[in-house]
């Protein structure tokens, strides 16, 4: 049974904030279980999220939950098993333009201790993405 792969331990970066806004806008809000509280990046083309695991991880699902109109279109999951190596696609996948919970399940075999996932493109005309919601699932690498 896949269990969220994000824990206390988890590092994680974005491409940014809008406004700079951390403490209304902030990338940690994607992750605290609240509803009301959402990542919004600023104006661009394609943002991302990095997260490092504090162990090495197989990776099955990815859940994402977007605001209506400032989803995106196009999504790349990429990996690497070397904090400092090049990251390798593990898959690609097409959210739609809703607030509704996104799952895609991830077919791949190896294992990581990073991901990225880009945001290519935006529904928003200004390349704003807004993420209320954001899990990885899969299980510990052995």
């Amino acid at each position: 049974m896949a269990d969220s792969l994000i824990c206390g331990d988890t590092q994680y970066r974005v491409s940014s904030v809008l406004n700079r806004d951390v403490k209304q806008f902030g990338k940690k809000f994607m992750f605290d279980s609240n509803e009301e509280t959402c990542w919004n990046s600023d104006q661009g083309d394609c943002q991302w999220l990095i997260l490092d695991f504090p162990q090495s991880v197989n990776v099955s699902e990815l859940k994402v939950q977007f605001q209506g109109g400032f989803s995106a279109k196009t999504c790349r999951l990429e990996g690497t098993s070397n904090r400092d190596g090049d990251f390798t696609l593990i898959s690609h996948f097409y959210p739609e333009d809703n607030n509704s919970l996104q799952i895609s399940f991830i077919i791949f075999a190896a294992a990581v201790d990073r991901v990225k996932i880009t945001f290519e493109n935006s529904t928003d005309f200004f390349g704003r993405i807004i993420v209320y919601t954001l899990d990885i699932l899969g299980e510990k690498s052995l």
